[in-house]
């Protein structure tokens, strides 16, 4: 088993999927700056602690939860810094693609799990196993979740009259 992750092969990451990983934490933080920060406060975490990359999975997958552990906490940040303790809300993440405030609204209702794992699948086009590893659960429940929030889409969409 690989122990520890090369500067070269995380810089190789960064330079091939940057944008990728941009438009994935902006999905997650609805804040260009915020989301470019995410980015590099991922990969340089990734950097500072390439030794610990035990290489059980992908180092994409590795990286991915970096960035979106940086994400969490500069939302966290920004959301207490910004709001006063009775208006924080929990994960208030908007879709970063174009489309209607509608289905932005739909995508934003989804428990943070599902929102991760769609924007896993659809911004970093992970597999089920990376993203399994990403969310540290099994990959049938990466599957159950995707099922649910892609039903919960269906349904709250459904009921937008045309």
């Amino acid at each position: 088993m690989t122990t520890g992750a090369s500067l070269e092969a995380i810089e190789a990451l960064y330079r091939e999927r940057a944008a990728d990983f941009s438009r994935f934490a902006l999905a997650k933080t609805s804040d260009p700056e915020r989301a470019w920060d995410a980015v590099q406060d991922g990969f340089a975490h990734a950097i500072r602690s390439r030794a610990t990359f035990r290489g059980k999975g992908s180092l994409e997958a590795w990286v991915a939860r970096c960035v979106i552990n940086a994400a969490h906490d500069l939302n966290r940040a920004a959301f207490d810094s910004e709001l006063g303790p009775d208006d924080v809300a929990a994960d208030s993440v908007l879709v970063s693609d174009p489309g209607t405030p509608v289905v932005r609204a739909a995508v934003r209702r989804l428990p943070p799990r599902q929102r991760d794992a769609l924007f896993l699948r659809h911004y970093l086009d992970l597999d089920y196993h990376a993203i399994a590893e990403v969310l540290d659960v099994e990959v049938g429940t990466v599957s159950a979740t995707l099922h649910a929030a892609r039903s919960s889409l269906r349904d709250a969409l459904q009921e937008v009259p045309r």
